[in-house]
């Protein structure tokens, strides 16, 4: 086996936003999954690395660090099926123009266009809209090298896909997903600013159903939302022309970046510009490289129904965490039937938090958050800080326990698991 990987200095041994240190030395880019198979099987204790967005431990560790980026790229498009098979290691930003170019979309993106789609999928990764589901909702098959060294294969419908999907890295290291399609679209973007409070509160199915895709920033200042972002499919009667009032918001006259005093160069075309899928649907463009190390992130989802007794619980307690805020975002997420998805089993309201990235300062505010929002049953995003207990994550979700008896089935010697895992899914 040639190896392909190459030790990491300690200044580099960090995520993206370089609140975490990772634990391993060495990082492993295998250029073949046969020697991925090597790797894995010779490993006692192994994690994959996407491309490192997450801002907890879930992809540390003191073992084998294996990157999936180096294996052969692949796009397979089945337009048949109305399916794409992808190398796991590609970035969405990699994928989504080839597959537009064949005339196809997925359903939705996240907000940046650089993460990996193993990794995305593995965490419950989003985007937004009232009848869009995670991206992991697009995974229709996996393949995967486990501890042994075996290569897998899942299908929707096989026993214990369900688990699979959004799986944090437990069972396996992915190298291959099966995406569904959907025909390609053009969508046009427009932020609208000074959204009322009670325009948002009184009408809030309303609002977020506004638009295929509907994101609210706000700095949770007790005031007007600063900015929404509508993202609208272009029909068949071809663009539209937006208002410049809309439920008491104004049209902006320039580009807007998210957060407050940012300049908007690095953002996707706003303005109604119509535009492929794939250059709309996230906020940033991937020919730009996002800020490092200068966030942390949380999140946590709610059901639908309770987003404005949710929104009314935080905004009680905005004097604790705004001060720490550099930026909210409200999202809607559609229900999925994956066992550790955020969204699983109810139509859900993300509630997002871009923080300084001051972790002794942010860490106690996250108690209180999840405190005001636990009587809506708050689930935690899995690659972004919180707090919350094991075991009220498991009374969050209904399949917990399937999950644990799913991994000692795939891992049963533990090859996969981390400080991470140990702690929320523990084994006597």
């Amino acid at each position: 086996m040639i190896d392909h990987s190459v030790p990491v200095p300690s200044s580099r041994r960090t995520n993206w936003a370089g609140n975490i240190t990772f634990g391993a030395e060495r990082l492993h880019t295998p250029a073949s999954v046969a020697e991925l198979q090597e790797l894995v099987a010779a490993g006692t204790a192994v994690r994959a690395l996407g491309t490192g967005h997450s801002f907890n431990t879930v992809a540390d560790t003191r073992g084998t660090l294996i990157s999936v980026a180096g294996l052969p790229r692949a796009v397979e498009i089945d337009s048949a099926a109305r399916t794409a098979t992808v190398s796991a290691g590609l970035r969405f930003g990699e994928l989504t123009g080839t597959l537009h170019r064949s005339g196809f979309a997925l359903h939705n993106l996240g907000s940046l266009p650089h993460i990996s789609v193993a990794g995305a999928c593995a965490t419950g990764t989003h985007g937004s809209g009232v009848g869009n589901r995670a991206l992991a909702g697009a995974v229709s098959a996996l393949e995967m090298v486990t501890a042994d060294g075996r290569i897998v294969s899942l299908k929707r419908g096989d026993a214990g896909f369900a688990g699979a999907v959004v799986s944090l890295g437990a069972l396996g290291v992915v190298t291959r997903l099966t995406l569904d399609l959907v025909p390609a679209f053009d969508v046009q973007q427009w932020v609208y600013e000074g959204l009322p409070a009670e325009q948002l509160l009184g009408r809030f199915d309303e609002v977020m159903s506004e638009a295929y895709s509907v994101s609210l920033f706000t700095g949770w200042h007790g005031g007007p939302v600063d900015q929404v972002w509508l993202k609208r499919r272009v029909e068949d009667d071809g663009p539209r022309t937006a208002p410049q009032r809309w439920h008491g918001a104004t049209l902006a006259r320039e580009p807007r970046h998210p957060v407050p005093g940012v300049a908007a160069g690095h953002c996707t075309q706003q303005h109604g510009v119509p535009g492929p899928w794939h250059a709309r649907l996230p906020h940033f463009r991937l020919e730009f490289t996002p800020s490092n190390g200068e966030e942390l992130q949380s999140e946590y989802f709610v059901a639908r129904r309770d987003a404005v007794a949710a929104h009314e619980a935080l905004d009680r307690i905005r004097h604790r965490f705004a001060p720490l805020l550099q930026i909210g975002e409200i999202r809607t997420v559609a229900a999925d039937d994956l066992w550790l998805s955020p969204a699983q089993g109810r139509d859900s309201v993300a509630f997002h938090f871009t923080w300084v990235p001051d972790t002794e300062a942010v860490t106690p505010v996250l108690g209180a958050i999840e405190e005001a929002l636990a009587p809506f049953g708050a689930r935690p995003h899995w690659g972004k800080v919180f707090t919350t207990e094991p075991g009220t994550l498991r009374e969050l979700y209904g399949h917990y326990a399937d999950f644990e008896r799913l991994t000692e089935r795939f891992d049963p010697a533990g090859t996969f698991r981390n400080d991470f895992l140990a702690h929320h899914f523990p084994r006597p």
